[in-house]
């Protein structure tokens, strides 16, 4: 793929390729970003660079280490495991890389007993961290390393990424994709790809046009959709502002070429008509809310109960 293929964070990307050309690249890094940002495609390419690769088929010196599907952090042993492996010399060469993805699920005992090895891995060994939130990284680790904050795409790195991921898509679709996306690439996936989203999007126009009728019944007759889509709650609110927005646009203007969700035209214009300007206003701040909470780990049902009633509220 190539640095120079990789779309959005070029002032980063100089920087990283600049530090490894002038051989001044440190031993371990940081990368922040959400979910889908492109965090994993930036260390994958370093790690080519580093060990002077092209392609990563089958490359023994890059360790690739995720948390197991059934648990929810990485602990001592699974840390234990990795200091092991970067005591372990290069197969091939003289440089070995180790990413961590997921490193904000280390908990505070596994980052305490990394410390050392961050500080000073074995000769020849680089470590790159992959994390979502620097608040979960301690402060001890972050100072050992060489941080990277991946910010969101514009609009315009995000167009031609969809154009080139996706080519031949519809005009229309491609500014849904955009404006779902809130510039995170990895988002268009589920969008184009996953039948699941669908259904989130056909719940939330739902929970939007049920919500005025202020029946407390709400709050039970959605539990189960909030439950089973628990790990996509940021596509749930992603879903909430897109809608919200398309419903603030019609009412102002009255053109449905300004719709995105043109598919749910009929939906945007009947809800048009029952929230006044104040009350959309207010869903768009009970959302923030919620987002923000989430992103503190707060009970993810109890956020959503609270949503729901806020927004009956409005």
């Amino acid at each position: 793929m190539g640095f120079e293929a990789i779309i959005g964070h070029q002032m980063i990307i100089k920087q990283i390729q600049d530090s490894i050309s002038s051989g001044r690249f440190s031993h371990a890094h940081l990368i922040v970003g959400e979910d889908g940002i492109g965090k994993s495609i930036i260390a994958k390419e370093i790690a080519l660079k580093l060990l002077n690769k092209k392609e990563n088929k089958n490359c023994v010196d890059i360790i690739e280490v995720r948390s197991s599907k059934n648990k929810n952090s990485i602990g001592v042993d699974e840390i234990r495991e990795i200091i092991k492996e970067a005591n372990k010399k290069p197969y091939e060469s003289d440089k070995k890389v180790i990413v961590i993805y997921e490193a904000h699920k280390m908990t505070t005992e596994a980052q305490n007993a990394f410390l050392k090895t961050i500080e000073e891995p074995p000769s020849g060994v680089n470590l790159i961290l992959l994390s979502e939130s620097i608040e979960l990284i301690l402060e001890t680790i972050r100072s050992r390393c060489q941080i990277y904050k991946l910010n969101r795409l514009n609009f315009k790195e995000m167009r031609t990424y969809i154009e080139k991921k996706y080519p031949g898509l519809e005009e229309t679709d491609i500014k849904q994709l955009i404006a779902f996306s809130e510039g995170i690439p990895g988002r268009c996936k589920s969008f184009i790809e996953d039948d699941t989203f669908k259904e989130i999007r056909n719940r939330t126009i739902n929970i939007l046009l049920e919500v005025c009728k202020k029946d407390r019944y709400i709050i039970k007759q959605y539990e189960n959709f909030f439950s089973k889509y628990k790990d996509q709650w940021r596509e749930i609110l992603s879903c909430f502002i897109s809608y919200l927005r398309d419903i603030v646009v019609y009412k102002e203007l009255g053109n449905k070429k300004m719709v995105i969700n043109n598919d749910k035209l009929e939906d945007i214009k009947k809800l048009s008509n029952i929230y006044s300007f104040k009350e959309l206003n207010e869903f768009v701040e009970v959302i923030n809310k919620v987002r923000n909470n989430l992103e503190r780990r707060i009970n993810q049902e109890l956020a959503f109960d609270i949503m729901l009633l806020n927004m009956q509220e409005v």
